[in-house]
C-alpha cells in the first residue's frame, strides 16, 4: 500500500504515449506490494500448486472406473465450461484488485464472506493435506533399506495372517486344491492379508478400532510431519521472492521422475495391457450420471478452485500480465499432466497385475491405497526395489510440498491483507507464516495417533469436499456476473490485458458454470452416503457431527456475513444493497485507470481526507 506523492515536478512525469506515467514514492514503512521477479515465477507457482496428488492418484482411477477414454469427453466439457471460467476469474479478480482472498471481494463488499469461506477451506486443506507429505516422507526414509520393510512377513508388526506370495491363481486353477501350501490351505490363503498392507496399517497407522479410540502418539510419523512443517515454513517464510525460485525445482522435479516411471513401465511385462485398460473406451458409460458428476468434481478438484490461492498468486502479477492467455496455458498443463500420470500409473499396475496371475481390476486403486499399497507393492516386484521405491515417494513428497507452501502462502495473503500498511512491522510475515504453521502442527497432532486415520478421513470428507468447493465456485460466479456486472468486469480484464476475452467467459459466468456448479452440488447432496473406512468401519453420529460443522463453517460464511451487513446498515434496502456492493477502489486503480474513468467510482477509495483529495485531483489532470 503506498501513496502517491503530493509534490511533483516535471521532473516526476514521464510520457508514455499521450499518458502521463505516474511516478510511485512509498512512504516510508508502508512497504509496496511484492510482484513476481518475473512472469514465469507465477507460472510455475500455479502448476505446483493446481498439479498434485490429485492427478496421480485420482484422475487415472476415475478414467478407469467411468469407461477409459469415453471419460475424457464430460471431462473436457464441464472443463470448458466450468473449470477454465472459474479458474480464469479468480486469477484475473486477484490479478485487478491486487489482494488477496478477503480484501479481493471489496469488488463487491457485501460479499467478502466468500473470502472468509475460502480462508476457511484453505486452512482445513492445508491441516490435513500435509498428512500425506508426512506418510510419503516416512515411506521414503524407510526405502533405504537393502530390504524394504513392507516386502516380508518376519517383521515385529506383522500377524501369523501374513503371506508374502499368495498363489490365488493356483486355487483357482485347482492346481493346489485343497491341498496346503507351505503352511496352509486355499482357504486360509484366501484370508491372508500381504505385508504391505500390514506394514501400512500395524507400522504407519498403527490404526486404532475407531474415531473414539484416539491411542497413543506414532513418534517417528510425528518427527516426520515436524520435519515437513519446517520445509514448508522454509519454501514461504520471505514471500513470493523466495516461493517463486523454489518452484521451479518442485513443479519441475515430479515431471521428470513421471517420465523416468513411464519408461520403466513400459518396458515390464504385462504394461500393455494396462495401459489399454486405462484408455479403453467403454461408449455406454457416458449415459450414466454418476460419470459425469466424477468429472465435474474431479476438475474442480485438480484445479484448485476456491481456495483462494490462485487470487493470491495473481494478485502479486503486473497488473498488465496478459492473465487470459495463462489461464488457458495452466489448464492444459493441469489436465495434460492428469492424462500423462494415468499411463504411469496403469503400465505399472499392469505389469502388477501380470505378476500376481490376477485382473487389472483387482490392483487397481485410488487415494492413499494407490501411492502406500499398490505402489509399494509394484515395487517389490522390480528389480533394485529401493532404487524406485525411493523415487516414487520423494516424487509424491515434492509433488504434494508445493501445493502446500502455496496453499499456505494464499492463507497468509489472506490474513495480512486485512492489516493495512499502519500496522507495519519489520518481520511480520515471517511470524504470521509461524503462527499458522504452528496452529496447523498442532491440529495435526490428532492425525498421528492410533485414531488419526479416521481423522484425517473426517477433514478430507466434509471441510475441503467437493461440495464446499461447487458452493464456493457457485457464489463467485454470481457476485462477479449478477452484482458487480459481468460486462463491467470484462471492461475491467480489457483494461489490464489490452484487450476484451471471447464473449464465452462472459455467459459461462452468468449462466452456465452456474448451473453446473449447482447441478453438481445438489447431485453430492441427494446421494450424501454416511462416511465409512474402508468399507467397513462406520462412523459414530457425532463424527459426522463434528465433519458437517466443519463444512458449515465455510458455507455459512457467505449468507452470514450478508445478512450481517444489510442488518447493521441504515436506509432502506435498496439504500443499503447500493451501498454495500459499491467497489472499494486501491491506489493501484487511480494509477492503471483508463483517463476516461468516472472519477466518482475512485472516490470511494476510502475516506476523505485531504491526501486523497489530491490524488483524485492529479487523477483528474
Amino acid at each position: 500500500s503506498h501513496r502517491i506523492a503530493r509534490r511533483r515536478t516535471k521532473d516526476h512525469l514521464g510520457v508514455q504515449g499521450n499518458r502521463p506515467e505516474r511516478i510511485k514514492k512509498p512512504v516510508p514503512g508502508y512497504p509496496e506490494r511484492e510482484q513476481w521477479t518475473r512472469q514465469m515465477d507465477f507460472i510455475m507457482s500455479c502448476v505446483g500448486f493446481a498439479v498434485g496428488l490429485g492427478n496421480v492418484w485420482r484422475f487415472p482411477y476415475l478414467c478407469y472406473k467411468n469407461g477409459g477414454g469415453v471419460f475424457l469427453i464430460p471431462y473436457l466439457i464441464i472443463g470448458v465450461v466450468g473449470g477454465i471460467p472459474i479458474f480464469f476469474l479468480e486469477i484475473a479478480l486477484g490479478q485487478f484488485m491486487k489482494a488477496g482472498s478477503i480484501n479481493v471481494w471489496n469488488i463487491a463488499p457485501l460479499f467478502k464472506g466468500l473470502g472468509y469461506a475460502s480462508m476457511v477451506i484453505v486452512f482445513f486443506c492445508n491441516t490435513y493435506y500435509i498428512m500425506v507429505l508426512a506418510w510419503a516422507f516416512y515411506y521414503f526414509i524407510k526405502s533405504f533399506n537393502a530390504t524394504l520393510p513392507w516386502s516380508t512377513c518376519d517383521n515385529p508388526w506383522n500377524t501369523p495372517s501374513c503371506i508374502e506370495i499368495f498363489h490365488h491363481e493356483d486355487c483357482l486353477n485347482g492346481t493346489i486344491g485343497n491341498t496346503t501350501y507351505g503352511n496352509m490351505t486355499c482357504e486360509e490363503l484366501a484370508d491372508g492379508r500381504s505385508p504391505i498392507i500390514e506394514f501400512w496399517e500395524n507400522k504407519v497407522l498403527n490404526i486404532s478400532q475407531g474415531l473414539d479410540y484416539p491411542g497413543s502418539i506414532n513418534w517417528e510419523l510425528l518427527l516426520c510431519l515436524a520435519a515437513v512443517w519446517v520445509m514448508v515454513y522454509f519454501c514461504v517464510w520471505k514471500g513470493v521472492k523466495s516461493t517463486g525460485k523454489i518452484v521451479y525445482f518442485t513443479a519441475t522435479f515430479p515431471y521428470v521422475v513421471l517420465i523416468i516411471l513411464l519408461v520403466r513401465g513400459v518396458t515390464l511385462p504385462g504394461a500393455y495391457d494396462g495401459i489399454m485398460y486405462y484408455i479403453k473406451p467403454d461408449w455406454s458409460k457416458l449415459g450414466e450420471a454418476q460419470v459425469w458428476i466424477d468429472a465435474g468434481t474431479q476438475i474442480f478438484f485438480s484445479y484448485a478452485i476456491g481456495l483462494g490461492a490462485l487470487t493470491a498468486l495473481g494478485s502479486y502479477n503486473r497488473f498488465n500480465n496478459d492473465c487470459y492467455k495463462d489461464a488457458f496455458m495452466l489448464a492444459l498443463i493441469n489436465s495434460g499432466t492428469s492424462f500423462f500420470a494415468g499411463f504411469v500409473v496403469f503400465a505399472i499396475l499392469g505389469f502388477m497385475a501380470n505378476e500376481q496371475g490376477v485382473d487389472i481390476s483387482q490392483v487397481a486403486e485410488t487415494g492413499p491405497g494407490l501411492a502406500f499399497i499398490a505402489y509399494p507393492k509394484a515395487v517389490t516386484l522390480m528389480p533394485m526395489p529401493p532404487v524406485w521405491a525411493a523415487l516414487f515417494f520423494f516424487m509424491l513428497l515434492v509433488l504434494g510440498l508445493d501445493s502446500q507452501f502455496v496453499g499456505v502462502e494464499g492463507f497468509v495473503t489472506g490474513i495480512l491483507d486485512l492489516f493495512p500498511g499502519k500496522y507495519y512491522m519489520r518481520y511480520k510475515r515471517e511470524i504470521s507464516v509461524a503462527i499458522c504453521c504452528l496452529m496447523c502442527f498442532i491440529i495435526d497432532l490428532s492425525m498421528v495417533t492410533q485414531g488419526g486415520m479416521y481423522v484425517f478421513q473426517l477433514f478430507d470428507y466434509y471441510s475441503a469436499s467437493g461440495m464446499t468447493l461447487l458452493w464456493q465456485a457457485f457464489w463467485e460466479c454470481i457476485v462477479v456476473s449478477w452484482v458487480y456486472g459481468a460486462d463491467r468486469f470484462m471492461d475491467d480484464i480489457a483494461r489490464m490485458i489490452g484487450y476484451r476475452p471471447f464473449p464465452w467467459m462472459k455467459w459461462c459466468w452468468s449462466f452456465i458454470t452456474p448451473c453446473v456448479c449447482i447441478g453438481i452440488f445438489l447431485f453430492h447432496l441427494f446421494n450424501y452416503k454416511p462416511l465409512t473406512y474402508n468399507n467397513t468401519y462406520v462412523y459414530p453420529w457425532w463424527g459426522e457431527v463434528i465433519g458437517w460443522c466443519m463444512a458449515l463453517m465455510s458455507m455459512l460464511c457467505i449468507p452470514v456475513s450478508v445478512l450481517y451487513k444489510l442488518c447493521r446498515a441504515t436506509g432502506t434496502f435498496k439504500e443499503r444493497w447500493e451501498k454495500l456492493t459499491k467497489p472499494q477502489w486501491g491506489p493501484h486503480h487511480l494509477e492503471y485507470m483508463a483517463p476516461d474513468t468516472d472519477i466518482k467510482s475512485l472516490a470511494s477509495l476510502s475516506a476523505s481526507t485531504e491526501d486523497n483529495k489530491v490524488i483524485i485531483f492529479e487523477s483528474g489532470m
